[in-house]
């Protein structure tokens, strides 16, 4: 990532970084780097990384956790004004998590050509939950390939 790279306050680029640090702290413990945060009128509610290894939880996926932390601080389960931000398209299982929380809208980095839910032919998510993709993917692309590069 180009360090003084700046971003306009509140964009989807800064956001998006915003989730990169929590996968940057996801690779430095030796976790699939994925990092999330939910944001609700351009405040971050929650923040969160992969945490499977250490947890020893195969549902300790960033979502996972970011979904958690939000509905904790806003009091409620649905975070249907809310933003998910995360560096990697969820799974099918983070997926299916976001539709119950109905989640507003959905931003992610890069595509999971293995295990992304875009893979299913149902549609996973709540039908009023918006997506955009690709939102600094070469930069959550370019970590991901470095952690798997090492493991191998």
């Amino acid at each position: 990532m180009a360090s003084g790279t700046s971003y306009e306050l509140f964009s989807d680029e800064y956001f998006m970084n915003e989730a990169l640090k929590e996968a940057a702290k996801a690779f430095d413990k030796q976790e699939v780097p994925a990092g999330a945060i939910i944001v609700c009128e351009n405040d971050v509610l929650a923040r969160a990384h992969n945490l499977t290894e250490i947890l020893n939880d195969v549902t300790a996926h960033a979502e996972m956790q970011a979904f958690t932390a939000a509905s904790s601080n806003l009091g409620g389960k649905y975070l249907n004004e809310c933003t998910l931000y995360v560096t990697l398209e969820p799974c099918v299982m983070c997926a299916g998590a976001a539709f119950w929380t109905q989640i507003g809208r959905i931003v992610f980095g890069t595509a999971d050509e293995k295990r992304g839910y875009r893979l299913v032919d149902h549609p996973l998510l709540h039908p009023k939950t918006k997506v955009m993709s690709g939102v600094l993917e070469e930069q959550c692309n370019q970590l991901l390939k470095v952690f798997f590069k090492k493991k191998r």
